[in-house]
């Protein structure tokens, strides 16, 4: 019989990391310019920027994905020349990505034995079993060793993500942004372990995050990375969230008004354990609510199938009224999507009825002009745009044969084109001009065209789906408050998004969404971010 398949042996102990002058260039382009950084052992230290910064490139360097043209990799105090992952795993260097990298067809058990290559032919399972259970046994986590991916949560998958790389024994793990799938409740029990298999001096840890909850709550020192340069360096307990968000900005940009800290003045931060105040409406607003207005959008008893035919919205029933931000809660793959494309017309109904303004719904194009309905979709590049097509033409899909962009049957170009440069300066459009195509233009920039056209004139009901997911600090600051505007003008909007900081930070009532259905509801000014995290997990129903 084989002998079981042991996890590399390798000197135990933390790694000491630091990287001077490292220079990595695409081209033309600098993503990574001269950074020079240290992390101490036994530490977790954060990595703190904004898209494009140069936080991915610096860690896949490290990690042997990628080669600098400049500069030095020291393994405690040692230069390496770190050619590729193999090396980066001799060395005791292990990754945990923000895309999972498991192989579906396998279990559990096989996931973990395959992450420690050099699998025999023939393996002694009874033998690995017993191996793999006194490995859980020593961690917090607790997974069937048959189950399938296909068959776990987004949780439980990170979970495996995790117990891949420490299964391995690393002395050096980096992990790049790995709550953003998870409930409040498992990030706090992933960060919680990695902080304390840190502090035990077995590991040195790298985070890749976006959320200053996250790096105040569990790492010890941080760098804030700023076009493609490290800005600044400090141990967490010497900073605030103040001074990360101005490291991060620049100088040119406005810090958060005085009193205020920077997690609950930047959408989708907050500290921890703690609901931030939803932005306070408009007095119009205010009243609509307090009067008992008819909802704007009314949802009952609706139902949509998933792309393999089962029902991903079970019988689902919402209201928004005038003057509210709803928001949606709940973990990636629970129908939230389905949700979405249900009501704007992607996906046909099974059943249940919608209204808007008190008309029944069907998401035809003269019920969106006529009621007044407008969205923000999740990718807008793929959802609300032609790639091909033009900024100005893009800008005009919505009404391009209303007047004034049609006269007489006869389309007014003149019109798409000075219609669309007056757009472009009012959101601060970054594009070579209205006739370039929609695709040349960064994330940001899209979603700035779409708004654009999304948020002109009076709306009834908006529906935004993870309106800011991938976009940098200063647009989803734009972008939030431009959402914030249609609900204070009396608008109403379902903002549908997996980020529950942003939907404590922006909504009026919180609902939650597992299973295609809603299993609970709150105000956002009571709400709990560990309840919410209950239901969103499960298990509260």
């Amino acid at each position: 019989m084989i002998a079981p398949v042991a996890a590399p042996a390798r000197a135990a102990g933390a790694l000491a990391l630091d990287t001077y002058q490292l220079t990595k260039r695409f081209g033309s382009f600098t993503a990574m310019d001269r950074v020079t950084m240290h992390v101490e052992p036994g530490t977790v230290h954060a990595l703190l920027g904004e898209n494009g910064a140069g936080k991915s490139t610096l860690v896949k360097c490290v990690a042997g994905f990628q080669r600098a043209e400049e500069g030095s990799i020291l393994i405690d105090g040692r230069e390496q020349d770190i050619a590729n992952p193999i090396v980066a795993r001799q060395l005791g260097i292990g990754m945990v990505y923000q895309h999972f990298t498991l192989a579906p067809g396998m279990t559990v058990a096989e996931n973990l034995l395959l992450a420690g290559g050099k699998t025999p032919a023939l393996i002694d399972w009874k033998a690995q079993r017993a191996g793999l259970k006194a490995f859980l046994a020593t961690t917090p986590f607790t997974l069937d060793l048959d189950a399938r991916p296909a068959e776990l949560a987004a949780g439980e998958k990170q979970k495996l993500e995790l117990l891949k790389q420490l299964y391995l024994k690393p002395r050096l793990l980096i992990l790049d942004e790995p709550t953003s799938v998870l409930t409040p409740q498992e990030a706090d029990e992933v960060l919680g372990h990695v902080r304390e298999f840190a502090r035990s001096g077995l590991c040195t840890v790298l985070i890749i995050t976006h959320k200053f909850r996250e790096v105040m709550g569990y790492a010890d020192a941080v760098t804030v990375l700023r076009r493609g340069k490290a800005v600044h360096h400090a141990r967490v307990a010497d900073t605030d969230p103040r001074r990360l968000a101005q490291a991060m900005m620049g100088e040119g940009v406005a810090p958060p008004p005085e009193g205020e800290t920077a997690a609950e003045h930047h959408p989708g931060n907050s500290m921890p354990n703690r609901a931030a105040a939803p932005v306070p409406p408009a007095q119009a607003a205010i009243e609509s609510v307090a009067n008992g207005a008819a909802p704007a959008l009314q949802v009952q008893g609706l139902k949509a199938e998933g792309d393999r035919g089962t029902l991903a919205v079970d019988g689902l029933s919402l209201a928004v009224r005038p003057g509210e931000i709803l928001g949606v809660a709940g973990v990636s793959g629970n129908g939230q999507r389905e949700l979405v494309e249900a009501l704007v017309g992607q996906r046909p109904r099974a059943g249940g009825t919608v209204h808007v303004m008190g008309q029944p719904y069907t998401a035809k194009r003269a019920e969106n002009r006529a009621l007044k309905v407008r969205s923000l979709p999740e990718e807008p590049l793929r959802n609300a745009c032609v790639g091909e097509l033009s900024v100005a033409e893009n800008m005009a899909l919505r009404d391009f044969d209303q007047p004034p962009l049609a006269s007489g049957g006869l389309l007014r170009f003149g019109q798409w084109k000075r219609r669309a440069r007056e757009w472009i300066a009012e959101y601060g459009v970054k594009t070579q001009g209205e006739g370039a195509p929609i695709k040349s233009l960064s994330g940001g920039n899209v979603q700035r065209a779409v708004l654009a056209r999304e948020l002109a004139g009076e709306i009834n009901v908006l529906i935004a789906a993870n309106p800011v997911f991938g976009l940098d600090f200063a647009a989803v600051a734009e972008i939030h408050g431009r959402i914030v505007q249609v609900r204070n003008q009396g608008g109403a909007v379902l903002l549908v998004s997996e980020d529950l900081d942003e939907l404590l930070e922006l909504s009026d009532r919180i609902v939650v969404m597992s299973e295609g259905r809603i299993v609970h509801e709150t105000t956002a000014a009571t709400a709990d971010r560990h309840e919410l995290g209950a239901f969103m997990g499960g298990g509260a129903h």
